[in-house]
């Protein structure tokens, strides 16, 4: 028997991975996804339709990993995908592993819709960056951190010294908060040398 074989209240959960960029946010969200299908679940993903840097449907990680997901909206779209919007039923759908990659890019209703998946017992793994460009918590990204049963902190190398990064830095001159951007935009850095960028920019 597969699909949706552990669909009760009581075996939902939500897991957080954030990080700054390049630290494996989305690498660690494909291969955890991967290991739930290897498993025989049915799994579902979703990225924010705005993210189209490498693929327009696909998530991609910064090492080309890939897997297929739904761009969406809003977050009401998620629960209009999975069959339901008031997720009376949700568990006749089929669906055990719900991912949502780029969480900060949503709006602040993502909160609600993973707990209301996980309290119909689907298993619901979030990653986005923490903080923004400025060092400032970005987006639903606080709250969902706060109801999760799970929170998984990654960090890349620091560009200037080489230590373990926390912090994107933009390295290009922008105000907006949402930016897209790879390696010719951001790097990552420690709370020391981005702070000592910040003051020297």
């Amino acid at each position: 028997m597969t699909g949706n074989r552990n669909a009760h209240p009581e075996s939902g959960s939500i897991e957080v991975i954030c990080g700054a960029m390049f630290s494996g946010k989305t690498e660690e969200l494909i291969r955890r996804l991967k290991r739930a299908r290897i498993a025989r679940l049915h799994i579902t993903l979703f990225k924010p339709r705005v993210d189209t840097r490498y693929h327009s449907e696909d998530i991609v990680s910064h090492d080309q990993s890939r897997i297929e997901a739904r761009p969406v909206a809003h977050s009401s779209e998620v629960l209009e995908q999975v069959g339901t919007t008031d997720v009376v039923d949700i568990d006749v759908v089929g669906i055990d592993v719900v991912g949502i990659d780029e969480a900060q890019f949503f709006d602040e209703g993502i909160v609600d819709v993973a707990r209301k998946l996980s309290a119909r017992g689907i298993r619901v793994v979030v990653a986005g960056l923490d903080m923004d460009y400025l060092g400032v918590p970005f987006g639903p990204m606080p709250a969902l951190m706060a109801v999760a049963e799970q929170v998984t902190k990654l960090h890349p190398v620091c560009m200037e010294c080489g230590g373990p990064a926390s912090h994107s830095f933009r390295i290009v001159p922008d105000d907006n908060q949402l930016m897209l951007g790879e390696k010719e935009s951001y790097e990552p850095r420690c709370r020391a040398c981005f702070n000592r960028g910040m003051q020297n920019p």
